[in-house]
C-alpha cells in the first residue's frame, strides 16, 4: 500500500482552512448579536448588526449543508 502524502496534506490543509473560516463566521454572528443587545440597552437601532449576524449564520448553515451533501453524494 502506498500513501500519497501530498494528497493527504492537501486534504488536511483544506479542512483546516474551512474549519477556521466556519469558526470565524460563527464568531462574527455572535458578535453581531451581542452588538444588538448592547444597542438595545442604549436605546439605539442595530438592524445592520442583526442582518450581518443572520447572514453569517446562514453562510455557516450553507457550508455545513454543502459538506453533508459532499459526504452523502
Amino acid at each position: 500500500m502506498k500513501i500519497d502524502w501530498a494528497s493527504l496534506g492537501s486534504v488536511f490543509g483544506v479542512s483546516l482552512a474551512v474549519t477556521v473560516a466556519l469558526v470565524s463566521l460563527f464568531t462574527l454572528g455572535i458578535t453581531g448579536l451581542s452588538r444588538r443587545e448592547r444597542a438595545a440597552s442604549q436605546g439605539d437601532s442595530a438592524a445592520l448588526a442583526v442582518t450581518g449576524a443572520y447572514t453569517c449564520f446562514a453562510a455557516c448553515a450553507a457550508a455545513v449543508g454543502y459538506g453533508i451533501y459532499l459526504i452523502v453524494a
